[in-house]
């Protein structure tokens, strides 16, 4: 059982918003599931996931403990990049989904997790999300940190959740920059026209902060590197759109068929050469934290993928 009293700050969020941020380990499918199973009381009243909290509002949360993980163990390589009783560190490949959810319930690292961790994973953080302690979208590639005991997921939770982890990112995105380096502060929340997309224009939202600095540039494409302060939801690829220069390969927050005409152009080394853009090039590069036992500060880094590699050579 958790206790939350709701501060002046976050008067008039909806319910799962605000659980959403108080437990950010947590999907707010998650969140709304236990509202509507009566496990939420708000000054120990049931209420539904709309309820606007107010200042003083005691918000108490029962997380019943895991049932037996419906996903299943499936012989899928993993590039380990550290490992130990506590926890491990992949390079997660672009294309392969975190966790089950619809449309990919099969074939995500959860499965590949459950097969090399044979029952040594944790349970906390629900069914389908075993020792996912964070995520990264399917088409981004890096280091993913995953926890194997229930002390170093509830450890590992509170370092992101204290933003006292370091996240560094590259990524190769559209256009000149004027300035080499800048920070990028917006708030971040659903789009009111899709609200499958984020927005750093949205009615409501929360504080997102990103600093990036420019690499490598020409007339056309430019990489750069991003390191994230606030861990919103789209946060680089937002922020890149926000400033006029998206990310290459992003359908969302870009224009696809502008960035691949641009890539191939930039891109080509003869007449016969082309390179096709399948994703956001977008790489989790560092990932830096302190070890939930130990103490030690830790820091790892993914090789850029070789798709990036092909079009920063050409930059």
């Amino acid at each position: 059982m958790s206790s939350h009293v709701v501060l002046q700050l976050a008067a008039g969020q909806r319910l799962d918003q605000f659980l959403r941020a108080e437990l950010p380990e947590h999907s707010r499918a998650f969140l709304q599931k236990l509202i509507d199973e009566h496990l939420v009381l708000v000054n120990g009243k049931h209420v539904k996931s709309s309820y606007h909290v107010r200042p003083g509002d005691r918000i108490s949360v029962e997380i019943p403990p895991p049932r037996p993980t419906e996903a299943q163990p499936e012989d899928i390589p993993l590039d380990v990049l550290y490992e130990d009783a506590d926890l491990i560190v992949v390079n997660k490949p672009a294309g392969l989904v975190v966790h089950p959810a619809a449309g990919n319930y099969e074939h995500t690292l959860v499965n590949a997790l459950l097969h090399h961790c044979r029952g040594k994973l944790a349970g906390i953080g629900g069914v389908e999300r075993p020792g996912i302690v964070h995520r990264l979208d399917k088409g981004t590639s890096g280091c993913l940190v995953v926890a194997k005991t229930d002390f170093a997921h509830r450890a590992l939770v509170g370092q992101f959740k204290s933003r006292s982890v370091k996240k560094i990112y590259r990524a190769i995105c559209r256009g000149r920059f004027e300035r080499p380096s800048g920070r990028i502060e917006t708030i971040i929340g659903r789009s009111e026209r899709d609200r499958k997309k984020m927005s750093s224009r949205a009615a409501r939202g929360r504080p997102a902060t990103t600093d990036y600095r420019v690499l490598k540039q020409n007339d056309d494409l430019a990489l750069v590197e991003a390191t994230l302060h606030t861990g919103r939801t789209h946060q680089i690829r937002v922020h890149m759109a926000h400033i006029g220069h998206p990310i290459v390969g992003d359908a969302t927050y870009g224009h696809k068929s502008e960035t691949q005409s641009r890539v191939r152009e930039t891109c080509e080394a003869n007449p016969k050469s082309k390179i096709s853009v399948a994703r956001p090039l977008l790489h989790a590069y560092k990932l830096g934290f302190t070890h939930p036992r130990s103490g030690k500060l830790l820091e790892f880094e993914a090789p850029i993928p070789d798709d990036m590699e092909q079009i920063i050579g050409k930059i």
